[in-house]
C-alpha cells in the first residue's frame, strides 16, 4: 500500500467533512446537491442543474470555489454568446504580428470551477468550442491548442433540452439533479442561512486547497474496483432493457463516479453501493423513478456496510446514538495502554469512516455534536500529525 494510496484517500475524506460539510450548513435543503458536486469534482465529470432561476445555484458553486480558493468562472449563456465572451478575445498586439493568440486572463481556461447558466441558450458558435472544453478539457482557437485545468463544470437550465445539437451539449454533463425552491416548511431557516451568507465576512482559512482536490482526482485509478465491475456491467444491461440510454463511453465514464464515491467515503475499495451515482444520469424527468427502483434494488441485494456512502441508501441517513456509542467505544479502545501499533492504525481508519458518517447526519445540532466529538478525537489520536 503506497504513501500516495494513503495520503489521497485521507485527503478525500476531509473534502468530504472539511468542505461540504460546512457548505451544507451553509446552504439549507442543498445537501444532495453538494455531496453531487463532491463526487464530480473528484472524478473531473460535470454536473447540470435542473431548476428555476433564484434557487443558489451559482452560490453553491462559488462557495465551493471560496472554500478550495479555486478560480471560479461564471457566465450567463444567451442565443448571441461568443466564443470570445467565455475563453477571450484574440491578442490584438499579437495579432499584429502575426500570432494568433487568445488572451484568456480571467476566462474559462484559466479556471479550476466553471458555472454556466441558461446552458441550453449555447448557439452553433460556442458549442464546438464548449463540447471540446467539457469533453476533453482542452482548448482549441486557431493554432493554439491547450490543456484545461477545469475539474469541474456546472450547467444550470430551467429546462431540458429539445434540440439535436443541445442533446450532445447536455450528454457532456454525466450527472443531473433537480435543484428547485426548498419545502414551505424550511423556508425559515432559508430565511436565516441567507441572511447570514448576505452578510459576507471572510471563511476561516481554508484546510484544503484545489490542488489537494487533484491530488484525489489523480488517485482515482488506485481505488480497485473489482468488487463492482459485474454488478456495473449487469446494471447497464438492465437500464438499457428499460428503455435508458447509456452509450458505451457513459458507462466507462460512470466508474469514475463510483471511484469518487469511495475515496469520498474513505476507501481504496469500490462497494457496489458506490452505484449509487447510476441514479443520476437521467435524460428526461420520467427516467428518474425507474432509475430510483433499478439502482435501489441492486444496492439493497448487497449487505449494509458501515462504510457506504449514506447517499447509497436513498433517504437514510446514519444513527447519531450508533455513532455516538461507536465513538465513544472507539476512544475507550484507543485509551487502553495494551493496543498495538497495528491495532491502533485500525482505531485511525475507523475514525475517518465514523467521521464521514458524521456529516450526513440530518440534525444540525446532533451532527455540530458529534463533529466535536470527532475533532477531539483526531488531536488524541494524532491523525493530523
Amino acid at each position: 500500500m503506497s504513501s500516495t494510496s494513503i495520503d489521497s484517500v485521507t485527503l478525500g475524506r476531509r473534502l468530504a467533512t472539511e468542505v461540504l460539510e460546512p457548505m451544507k450548513r451553509a446552504f439549507v435543503g442543498k445537501d444532495e446537491i453538494i455531496d453531487l458536486m463532491g463526487v464530480c469534482l473528484v472524478a473531473g465529470e460535470n454536473l447540470f442543474l435542473l431548476g428555476p432561476p433564484g434557487t443558489a445555484k451559482s452560490l453553491l458553486v462559488h462557495d465551493l470555489g471560496r472554500r478550495l480558493e479555486g478560480r471560479t468562472f461564471e457566465y450567463l449563456l444567451t442565443r448571441f454568446t461568443e466564443p470570445s465572451e467565455l475563453f477571450g478575445p484574440f491578442d490584438i498586439r499579437r495579432l499584429r504580428e502575426g500570432d494568433l493568440t487568445v488572451n484568456t486572463e480571467g476566462m474559462l481556461p484559466e479556471a479550476s470551477l466553471v458555472f454556466l447558466d441558461e446552458l441550453l441558450n449555447a448557439n452553433s458558435a460556442i458549442l464546438n468550442s464548449l463540447l471540446s472544453a467539457l469533453n476533453e478539457r482542452v482548448f482549441r482557437r486557431g493554432r493554439e491548442t491547450r490543456a484545461l485545468p477545469t475539474l469541474m463544470t456546472v450547467g444550470a437550465s430551467n429546462r431540458l433540452p429539445e434540440e439535436e445539437a443541445l442533446n450532445a451539449l447536455f450528454d457532456r454533463f454525466l450527472m443531473r439533479v433537480p435543484c428547485e425552491n426548498v419545502p414551505t416548511p424550511r423556508l425559515g431557516e432559508v430565511l436565516d442561512a441567507g441572511w447570514q451568507l448576505d452578510a459576507g465576512g471572510a471563511l476561516p482559512p481554508p484546510s484544503l486547497g484545489i490542488e489537494d482536490v487533484r491530488k484525489v482526482h489523480r488517485a482515482l485509478h488506485e481505488v480497485d474496483l473489482t468488487t463492482i465491475r459485474q454488478p456495473l456491467i449487469d446494471l447497464v444491461v438492465r437500464l438499457r432493457q428499460a428503455g435508458i440510454p447509456i452509450s458505451d463511453r457513459r458507462a466507462v465514464k460512470l466508474q469514475r463516479l463510483i471511484a469518487a464515491s469511495a475515496l469520498l467515503s474513505g476507501r481504496r475499495n469500490a462497494l457496489v453501493s458506490d452505484l449509487w451515482v447510476c441514479r443520476y444520469i437521467w435524460d428526461t424527468v420520467e427516467q428518474q423513478e425507474v432509475l430510483n427502483a433499478v439502482v435501489r434494488e441492486v444496492i439493497d441485494r448487497a449487505p449494509a456496510n458501515t462504510a457506504d456512502h449514506p447517499l447509497a441508501r436513498g433517504e437514510s441517513a446514519p444513527d447519531p446514538e450508533s455513532l455516538a456509542r461507536d465513538l465513544s467505544d472507539l476512544a475507550e479502545k484507543w485509551a487502553r495502554p495494551d493496543v498495538s501499533a497495528d491495532a491502533r492504525a485500525n482505531l485511525r481508519d475507523r475514525l475517518g469512516l465514523l467521521a464521514g458518517r458524521v456529516q450526513w447526519v440530518k440534525n444540525e445540532q446532533q451532527r455540530s455534536a458529534l463533529a466535536e466529538r470527532v475533532e477531539k478525537l483526531w488531536k488524541t489520536v494524532g491523525a493530523n500529525s
